[in-house]
């Protein structure tokens, strides 16, 4: 099947820098990622004229958003895409066909998302809103006004998703893919909104890229090279500390903007879309107003305060053996493992989830329990994995798997510490998420795994650490306390 695989992709890649094209039967065949993408945009910038990267996301603009008042309101009309008199068209039929399916975003059915695409995190991003963000911030930085930045990015979808939510499904819902190797199908886990998680991600991608170009304009850079930048195709792992990059784009977003910053860009892209006529104009300015700030509070705990977790479908799991046992909630306790074998950190997605898969074979196969034991696990990468999640018992601190949850950090902490990014969204995001969201008591305790069980584990570099944390516990808190 690897074999398979690499074949196939490699198939891919020669057909991208051929000066002929692609067959419809390979386009049609192309992984839905990010990479793929970017290969399309590079194969657009060698083609033709040469065109400014203005030009290809106007162009890609047209079929994205064709005929929608709202865009064209902000940025006039799309460009098409051009030719050279004697050279081969930019746009050919089957390229066209494969752009078609990656940046118009429809919903199919109640289930399968289309026009998004996997990222190289892991994350999955709907592309529409991103170049849209892209094309407000290169104008910008051309020297023209541009005020719809977040309208065109994120505002319209949230007032939308607001409006005809009906206390049903107001955010979200995630997916999954058929396969992170070779992604072609993306479907949800629930009923989707209007503003879907792909959805928020290009947004939010949008609004940063779109910040950055708009004061950094493109000259002898070419539009590839930002994206494959910002979405860490590059050799090596995440950097550590703020960075331009995809794994932090809820940090950068909040930084931006807060709640009530938020609420009014919501409520003018609302007054925009009902002056073009594309929303009905509801009659009740207060109604609205609430409807709206009760929205955005439900945007910033989703999407600002808490981590991303990546799903376990995402990181291919087995399924449980047997059935699960729901927890008591909420939970007064935070358990801090470390993996040990994995004994080296995972710095990316695709090795995360190998080390997420080692491990719940290892727990299943040879040591027979149902599932792999942690709630949480936390990766060098940027990101939060999910593992039995918050409801259900895990098995991961004996004797004590009913009273709290048992994060791990991938990686042997005897000696060193985790990435500093890996312990901010545990001791910040993760906790205050789960406080929030009720399934951990606003007073809860940090322990280590050693102070419950007669281990090494959680290693004595990470336990001198959270030993430093706030409401954790010491030996001896922790005996009388239990």
């Amino acid at each position: 099947l690897v074999l398979c695989l690499v074949l196939r992709f490699s198939i891919l890649i020669l057909c991208f820098t051929s000066s002929r094209g692609c067959s419809s039967d390979v386009l049609a065949d192309l992984p839905l990622s990010m990479e793929s993408f970017i290969k399309v945009v590079q194969r657009i910038e060698g083609r033709g004229l040469g065109p400014s990267p203005l030009t290809v996301v106007r162009s890609l603009r047209g079929v994205a958003y064709e005929g929608d008042a709202f865009v064209e309101h902000f940025l006039g009309d799309p460009d098409p895409f051009p030719s050279g008199e004697n050279e081969a068209p930019m746009w050919d039929p089957t390229l066209s066909e494969f752009i078609h399916l990656m940046v118009r975003h429809r919903i199919v059915g109640q289930a399968r998302e289309e026009g998004v695409v996997l990222g190289s995190d892991g994350t999955t991003v709907a592309l529409g809103s991103l170049l849209l963000g892209i094309e407000a911030g290169l104008v910008a930085g051309a020297g023209e006004s541009v005020s719809g930045l977040y309208s065109l990015t994120i505002a319209r979808n949230l007032g939308l998703s607001f409006l005809h939510s009906q206390d049903s499904q107001i955010l979200g819902p995630d997916g999954c893919w058929d396969n992170v190797t070779f992604p072609r199908v993306f479907t949800l886990s629930g009923p989707p909104s209007l503003a879907t998680d792909a959805l928020v991600n290009g947004g939010m991608d949008g609004v940063l890229l779109g910040k950055y170009l708009s004061t950094h304009p493109l000259h002898a850079l070419q539009l590839s090279t930002v994206l494959r930048d910002y979405y860490g195709l590059h050799p090596g792992g995440p950097p550590e500390g703020p960075h331009l990059i995809s794994f932090q784009r809820r940090d950068n977003f909040r930084r931006l903007v807060n709640g009530s910053v938020l609420q009014e860009l919501v409520l003018g892209s609302l007054a925009t879309l009902q002056r073009l006529g594309e929303a009905e104009d509801t009659g009740q300015a207060a109604a609205l107003e609430d409807v709206v700030k009760g929205g955005v509070q439900k945007f910033v705990h989703r999407y600002l305060e808490c981590p991303v977790i990546i799903p376990r479908c995402q990181w291919g799991a087995r399924p449980y053996r047997g059935s699960p046992t729901q927890l008591s909630l909420p939970l007064a306790f935070m358990y801090i493992h470390h993996t040990h074998t994995p004994r080296q950190p995972c710095l990316s997605f695709r090795q995360c989830t190998a080390d997420m898969r080692a491990m719940q074979r290892f727990h299943q196969d040879v040591r027979r329990w149902d599932d792999i034991g942690y709630s949480f696990v936390a990766g060098s990468d940027g990101y939060i994995y999910e593992g039995r999640g918050w409801q259900w018992r895990g098995a991961h601190t004996r004797g004590h798997n009913t009273r709290g949850y048992g994060i791990a950090f991938v990686g042997d902490y005897t000696a060193t510490l985790p990435a500093r990014r890996s312990l901010e969204l545990v001791r910040e995001s993760l906790a205050s998420c789960g406080v929030m969201a009720g399934w951990l008591t606003g007073n809860f305790t940090w322990h280590g795994h050693r102070q419950l069980v007669n281990t090494s584990c959680p290693g004595g570099a990470l336990y001198l650490e959270i030993e430093s944390w706030k409401q954790f516990r010491s030996r001896d808190q922790a005996a009388r306390h239990h």
